[in-house]
């Protein structure tokens, strides 16, 4: 009988598993109420006197090397499965980094801002829930002005004097109001006017309008600054500005760029022309500074407005502009690799 235990001894040693069923089987067979060590302990009465000593000896011997070999199998297994949980396959194929999208509206106004920050222009922003004042008084457009029907306006609960503001400008108010010359700001942003909506046109829209205001700004200034943005942003310089009006600027003009002829798609956008407006442009009206608490005899300055939202349609050929407030997965995916 001891001489059994004992090649139970070494079958022990020689065990190896490598799932827990397998442990389990042999912790049961070992140790288990029906085990083998139960059933061994069970015949120590039937073991001659002196023969008892080395019988119990040897089934300890069993028994210590049958629950050390059941915690080192465990060990072991547990240890792999950490491993395997928090690592995995070290030799299977990386998952698939999935990339999130910049809407087209980011992209175009992050490349504005980053273009004009290169000659010294930072960016100013203000609320969308604007007064009369700085919407429009303040930048020539006093009550009744013939100027306002242009910006179909939404009103605040039926107060004449909240609205949502009808373009950028009024943050240059407010910027002017608050700092002193020489000013170099673009301020780019969200603006409302109570328009019928189709593919070309929204009740809401962003701008991004500009501001220079020093001794001695000159329409030359303007023109440089204007072309050198159309150079960056489009890759074309040939720009030309036609005479205009605006209540805030004078002299005003709109900017055309050369887009050219060159494809069906050109012949489209320009309408057989090659020229396609991009922006409205001025010298800042006096009446703008003195109300602001610049004074138009030792500053002047000039301004400049763009949609983003036309500029992007531009670049992306998109033909919807209502493409980019429906939040289409399927549209914004087209952006993944944009910068």
């Amino acid at each position: 009988m001891i001489q059994k235990i004992k090649e139970h001894i070494k079958e022990v040693e020689r065990f190896t598993a490598n799932s827990y069923d397998e442990v389990e089987s042999f912790r049961i067979k070992y140790l288990g109420k029906k085990g083998l060590l139960n059933e061994f302990f069970s015949e120590f009465k039937n073991v001659p006197n002196e023969d008892k000593k080395e019988f119990g000896q040897t089934i300890n011997s069993l028994k210590k090397a049958a629950e050390d070999k059941v915690f080192t199998l465990k060990a072991e297994l547990d240890g792999q499965q950490e491993n395997t949980g928090v690592y995995g396959d070290l030799f299977r194929p990386g998952e698939p980094t999935h990339i999130g999208s910049k809407h087209p509206i980011s992209i175009v106004k992050n490349k504005i801002i980053d273009i004009f920050s290169r000659i010294g222009f930072n960016v100013s922003e203000g609320p969308e829930i604007e007064d009369d004042w700085h919407n429009f008084t303040a930048l020539n457009l006093p009550e009744h002005h013939p100027a306002r029907d242009m910006q179909d306006t939404f009103f605040i609960q039926k107060d004449p004097d909240v609205l949502l503001r009808t373009h950028t400008s009024s943050v240059q108010v407010r910027y002017m109001e608050n700092n002193k010359p020489p000013i170099r700001t673009i301020s780019p942003g969200r603006v409302y006017r109570n328009e019928a909506i189709s593919a070309r046109s929204h009740c809401f829209f962003y701008q991004v309008e500009g501001l220079y205001v020093d001794k001695g700004v000159s329409f030359a200034d303007l023109k440089q600054t204007l072309q050198f943005f159309t150079s960056e942003m489009f890759g074309k310089s040939k720009i030309r500005l036609r005479p205009s009006y605006f209540p805030f600027t004078e002299p005003s003009a709109e900017v055309d760029v050369y887009w050219g002829l060159e494809t069906e798609t050109d012949y489209r956008m320009t309408k057989g022309t090659g020229w396609l407006e991009i922006m409205g442009c001025g010298m800042v009206d006096p009446n703008v500074l003195k109300n602001c608490g610049i004074d138009p005899e030792v500053y002047s300055g000039f301004a400049f407005g763009m949609g983003i939202d036309r500029i992007a349609l531009l670049l992306h050929q998109i033909p919807d502009i209502r493409m980019f407030s429906e939040n289409d997965i399927r549209f914004l995916e087209q952006f993944k690799s944009s910068d």
